[in-house]
């Protein structure tokens, strides 16, 4: 999605635009490097949740402040799904949460990291409902949907792309999909706050500045992402890839942000989740 916006911007000022992966730390190698870079626009992050709103409560001190990256955009949302191996004798999350109340502790579901979205939402769920299942964390997506679809463990929170070709090949049962409402890609599989009322599960991406960059730079930047993300053909090509664009103000993603790290930090506080 990077990419895309940098295609975007290439077109619309003329100007160079790379893209430059670099991973590790749970985003924070990157996030790092943007937030000692100049703030003078030209240089940007590309970052999801972990950052922004985890990191700082699940780590603890880290070589940058969150809080003081300015917002620029939320450039695109995807929907996580609870997915689960067929062998599991449950056909819905209320089956799954009267399972789970009648044989405590039996239940596992994997995710991709300890403190990732699909973590503090098992354990989000767990609280909400006082049911007991256990958190199974993987390195990445990929191990945990082989895991998952060879019985290993009985379930996972997944994003969408990763799940959506064994649920439709019916190799996996889809329980529930994170986002408010159904996703039109799996429209028989009901949205998690239809059984557990305020429980929502989605991971953003957005697009953040250095600190102290001016705001009228990241309006600027802001609003040429929503320019691009509403031509058609970059709409579609954020869909093939299972997301959903967005557009914001900084202000508005200053107030998600806000939500989610009082949310996630709250969690993480409260169960004493720890890295390994």
């Amino acid at each position: 999605m990077a990419r895309i916006l940098a295609e975007q911007f290439r077109a619309k000022w003329g100007q160079t635009a790379l893209v430059e992966n670099r991973v590790g730390g749970g985003g924070n190698v990157g996030t790092d490097y943007v937030a000692k870079s100049d703030p003078d626009g030209h240089t940007l992050l590309f970052v999801a949740p972990g950052p922004m709103v985890i990191n700082k409560s699940l780590l603890g001190n880290l070589p940058f402040d969150p809080d003081t990256m300015v917002r620029v955009s939320v450039v695109a949302t995807v929907a996580n799904v609870m997915a689960a191996h067929p062998s599991m004798p449950v056909r819905s999350v209320k089956e799954l949460i009267a399972y789970a109340k009648d044989h405590p502790g039996k239940i596992n579901y994997a995710t991709q990291a300890i403190g990732s979205v699909a973590h503090l939402t098992g354990e989000r769920l767990q609280s909400m409902t006082g049911i007991k299942i256990v958190h199974i964390p993987y390195k990445g997506a990929a191990p945990a949907i082989s895991d998952l679809l060879g019985g290993q463990v009985d379930m996972a929170i997944l994003e969408l792309s990763v799940v959506l070709p064994h649920i439709r090949a019916g190799k996996l049962r889809g329980l529930a999909v994170g986002d408010g409402k159904r996703h039109p890609s799996l429209p028989d599989v009901p949205a998690m706050p239809e059984m557990v009322p305020g429980l929502t599960f989605v991971t953003w991406y957005g697009m953040v500045a250095p600190p102290k960059t001016p705001i009228t730079i990241a309006r600027k930047i802001s609003a040429a992402i929503a320019e691009a993300l509403k031509k058609p053909d970059v709409a579609q090509r954020i869909r093939d890839r299972s997301a959903e664009p967005a557009g914001s103000t900084p202000e508005e993603m200053e107030a998600l942000l806000k939500e989610e790290s009082e949310r996630y930090g709250t969690v993480i506080r409260t169960v004493g989740i720890k890295p390994r």
